[in-house]
């Protein structure tokens, strides 16, 4: 008889025989067992930790965005422009084009700068006298001076800025990292925004939300001041066993009422697993006492103008080496020139609100790459645009949107390098011009997220960041 129809003869070659019939029912139970198990425990925590969509990519871990609310000028700041203070007073030349702006008018006229540029590091960028601590660390940013956006208005802009799109009710950046990746502390929220103690901004609340994403992804707010959230101690009299058997009740009535499609009451039911987690785990996270006097010192911390911001970025620091995916500290709020909004002085305002942020961003560039984390934390500085070339009255500059710059550093960008350029008066991106979805896309790119796979089902329409396709900034990657 031949070998490949013989009759099985003993109990091991059966188990051999069956190996793609039984055997393989038995194998396909136990990995459909295995995924419906891991299916389960993605459905009771959302927020648990997922594998990026590139690994080979993914260089950074955690993003912490420097938000300069207003708009910083890019003239004043990062893109000298020489030219510009020999046509002081002079009508903008034909050749530069067009520009629509809110206030500028035809009797406005260039305005020059004051302010001086040296070039720092090795790699001689040069750096306004504004940011004499940032400069220091140019070496390790990348300062994209092309970049430009569609809204001349602050909230549209704001709105683009965060999440791609012109108008509120889409999700922010914050929001889709934490959708695509999770979060790496469960005593921590994944995505915080610690806004300026002056106010609001003009876009609201809405530019950091979630949008149409489950309620889970929306971010955690924190107050303003040297008390970021209240209620971190238990009540006089209270010990953790009592409170987490309150917590279990609460707990468990929820999820007796919980429907399966609400994600709203889902989002309460893990916010307050949360809060009991970082009431029990977290206390220290906020508590800069802890800190060396040194450390403190470095970031400006207990002095004016530095202590505010200098708060907020490390407490930043100590979220982002705590786990916590995204993080934004926004500098500027309230009305108007509270803002690095200059309409009205650009002087005035840049000296003053220069001096707030400068020391503490370079404090967290310098702490985050002495403890090791800079190769894994993204940073990004910048507002929703820059100021225009031409004077707003006498002194003030107005919005604009054509041309300003941003930078990034840290979690794989290539630092100590200038990306694109604008025209001899700053008015236009004219070398490799960045729109904020490329800014988006570069992001993603360094989380390891594919900017296509991650989306989501909305009305019909699987709905991304980056709306339509954005380009990875490759010279900074």
């Amino acid at each position: 008889m031949g070998e490949h129809v013989r009759l099985t003869r003993n109990r091991r070659e059966f188990l051999t025989d069956a190996f793609c019939g039984f055997g393989s029912l038995a194998f396909a139970s136990m990995v459909h067992r295995e995924q419906a198990l891991a299916a389960t425990a993605g459905a009771a925590n959302p927020l648990a930790p997922k594998p990026p969509h590139m690994p080979d990519k993914a260089k950074a871990k955690s993003v912490i965005f420097l938000f300069m609310a207003g708009g910083p000028s890019h003239i004043e700041t990062f893109d000298p422009k020489p030219l510009l203070n020999e046509l002081h007073g002079q009508k903008r030349p034909a050749e530069f084009g067009e520009a629509k702006y809110q206030f500028v008018d035809d009797k406005s006229r260039l305005l020059g700068t004051k302010r001086t540029f040296k070039r720092y590091g090795k790699s001689g960028i040069e750096v306004s006298d504004l940011f004499p601590h940032m400069a220091e660390c140019i070496d390790d940013i990348a300062v994209i001076r092309s970049c430009h956006a569609d809204m001349v208005v602050h909230s549209a802009a704001q709105y683009q800025l965060f999440s791609g799109r012109i108008i509120p009710g889409f999700p922010s950046m914050g929001s889709w990292v934490v959708y695509g990746l999770g979060n790496e502390s469960d005593s921590l929220p994944a995505y915080v925004v610690m806004p300026d103690p002056d106010g609001a901004l003009e876009a609201g609340q809405p530019m950091y939300m979630h949008g149409f994403l489950p309620a889970v992804y929306q971010p955690t707010m924190f107050r303003a001041g040297k008390k970021p959230v209240l209620n971190l101690e238990l009540p006089r009299g209270m010990d953790a066993g009592f409170r987490h058997k309150t917590v279990e009740l609460v707990r468990n009535l929820n999820r007796a009422n919980l429907e399966e499609h609400d994600t709203e009451f889902a989002a309460r039911i893990n916010a307050y697993d949360l809060a009991f987690k970082m009431q029990t785990e977290a206390p220290a996270v906020f508590d800069l006492s802890n800190e060396p006097q040194e450390t403190l010192d470095l970031y400006g911390v207990g002095k004016e103008p530095t202590d505010d911001y200098g708060r907020r970025c490390l407490m930043a620091r100590r979220l982002v080496e705590r786990g916590v995916r995204f993080v934004t500290v926004v500098s500027g709020g309230g009305p108007g020139n509270l803002q690095w909004d200059a309409h009205s002085d650009i002087e005035e305002n840049h000296l003053r609100l220069a001096p707030q942020t400068d020391q503490p961003v370079a404090a967290l560039l310098k702490d985050l790459k002495r403890r090791g984390l800079l190769d894994e934390t993204l940073i990004l500085w910048g507002g929703e645009f820059g100021r225009s070339p031409e004077s707003q009255g006498s002194n003030g500059r107005d919005h604009h949107n054509y041309g300003f710059t941003m930078w990034m550093a840290g979690g794989g960008i290539q630092g100590g390098q200038v990306v694109g350029a604008t025209d001899a008066i700053g008015l236009k991106a004219v070398e490799n011009p960045y729109h904020f979805r490329d800014i988006h896309t570069t992001i993603l790119h360094q989380m390891g997220l594919n900017q296509d796979a991650l989306s989501y089902m909305h009305l019909g329409r699987k709905e991304r960041l980056t709306e339509v396709h954005g380009r990875v900034i490759d010279q900074i990657v």
